[in-house]
């Protein structure tokens, strides 16, 4: 499974912005998807994922702010970030596995990343 992540950039406290995650390789409901984080100086933090039976997680930091879809047909899958504060600056990745969970080591595949900063 190959993935390109896109879609981040700059954005002020309280604004929005969405990433796409593009696969290829396998159809997107064989395997899960995870959005995964990482500030500068941190871990590597679980974001969002969706499991195979299409069930979605959400971190308890994120939620109620951010969610996460799919559009099968184009094999992508969208984290919708809103109302962001400054401690959601990072790297932003998505990744895929054989099932889904928060743990990012059980991620075998591993987009590029892209960058998310909000300040003001």
């Amino acid at each position: 499974v190959q993935l390109q992540a896109s879609g981040g950039g700059w954005v002020p406290p309280g604004g929005s912005l969405r990433l796409s995650c593009a696969g290829s390789g396998r159809a997107p409901n064989t395997y899960a998807w995870g959005w995964f984080r990482q500030a500068p100086g941190k871990e590597r933090e679980f974001v969002a994922a969706f499991a195979r039976s299409g069930l979605t997680h959400t971190a308890d930091s994120v939620k109620g702010r951010f969610t996460i879809s799919r559009d099968n047909a184009k094999n992508t899958v969208f984290l919708q970030m809103n109302s962001l504060i400054p401690e959601d600056t990072g790297v932003y990745y998505c990744a895929s596995s054989s099932w889904w969970s928060s743990q990012s080591t059980c991620y075998a595949h591993w987009g590029q990343g892209t960058l998310v900063t909000v300040s003001s």
